[in-house]
């Protein structure tokens, strides 16, 4: 990635995730980077080429961490936690303003944009990977257990950036404690 390049994008990432996408303009992202028009254009043919990028950026970014959580050895009730505690930094983290994703589904609402799309790709990845997380703690449930953690990531970084992020962490991981050990119970029914 040439220097210019990264500089755009680390200059947008940063403007996007704390202004919005729609409300920050090229000639904004080109003045704080410094570049020029035809430099941006020359890396991203168009700004949705340029929020693509941001997106895709974030979700490397959690693509990591997932998978440094899964190479600690470390029992999938541990990485589900590990998971989960990242969650709970990012919320805390100064500046913190909502999950990326869930900002763009809401900016851009037309299933078929590209932004859209990234944002369900996105998804979808991490659905999967907290399900195949689920499956291999050997519980029946896993599909299940994942949407639940999903949801209840979900609503976390809703309320992070508008509630005590403290207390909504300890919230958000006592309902992984709870979905961990309700999944751990025997049931009667099966």
């Amino acid at each position: 990635m040439s220097e210019a390049r990264a500089r755009l994008l680390r200059t947008a990432s940063e403007l996007f995730y704390a202004e919005g996408l729609h409300s920050v303009g090229i000639d904004r992202i080109v003045a704080a980077a410094p570049v020029t028009r035809a430099t941006l254009y020359k890396h991203f043919p168009s700004k949705d080429d340029l929020v693509v990028a941001y997106l895709t950026e974030a979700d490397d970014a959690i693509r990591d961490r997932a998978t440094t959580a899964r190479t600690q050895d470390a029992s999938p009730d541990d990485v589900i936690r590990a998971v989960a505690g990242s969650i709970a930094d990012d919320i805390r983290r100064p500046g913190f303003r909502g999950c990326a994703f869930l900002n763009a589904a809401a900016e851009y609402a037309d299933p078929a944009h590209p932004v859209h799309q990234a944002v369900l790709r996105h998804r979808q990845w991490f659905l999967d990977t907290m399900t195949e997380l689920f499956t291999a703690t050997g519980k029946p449930d896993a599909e299940p257990a994942a949407r639940h953690f999903v949801m209840l990531r979900d609503g976390a970084m809703a309320a992070g950036c508008l509630s005590d992020p403290q207390a909504v962490c300890e919230t958000f991981l006592r309902g992984i404690e709870g979905l961990l050990t309700y999944r751990s119970r025997e049931r009667p029914d099966g």
